[in-house]
């Protein structure tokens, strides 16, 4: 059964940095891409696909960084310079599929 858990939210303060990890379990050795969505309408914000390449949302690009380790089955998204805006819980996704993580919540303010 695959299931995904993501973690590494938290509150932090406009400029800051956040790095949150999504661990895939139930996957086997079967390589796979992997996604990042926010908010209720599920905004995609990064994905790395099963080859290592990856895309990122215009609001993303420049900031946020996408990466994998596969050993550990996890999946990385790195967040730099965090805006008010970026507040939103964060899910992740195996690419393509209906396997969604349960979020995690991310609060940027003051």
């Amino acid at each position: 059964q695959v299931q995904l858990a993501e973690s590494g939210g938290g509150l932090v303060q406009p400029g800051d940095s956040l790095t949150l990890s999504c661990a895939a379990t139930g996957v086997g050795d079967t390589s796979y891409g992997m996604a990042w969505y926010r908010g209720d309408q599920r905004e995609l914000v990064a994905l790395i696909t099963r080859n290592g390449d990856t895309d990122y949302s215009d609001s993303a690009k420049g900031r946020f960084s996408i990466s994998r380790e596969n050993a550990k089955n996890t999946v990385y998204l790195q967040m730099d310079s965090l805006k008010p805006e970026d507040t939103a819980v964060y899910y992740c996704n195996l690419l393509g599929t209906g396997y969604w993580g349960k979020g995690t919540l991310v609060t940027v303010s003051i």
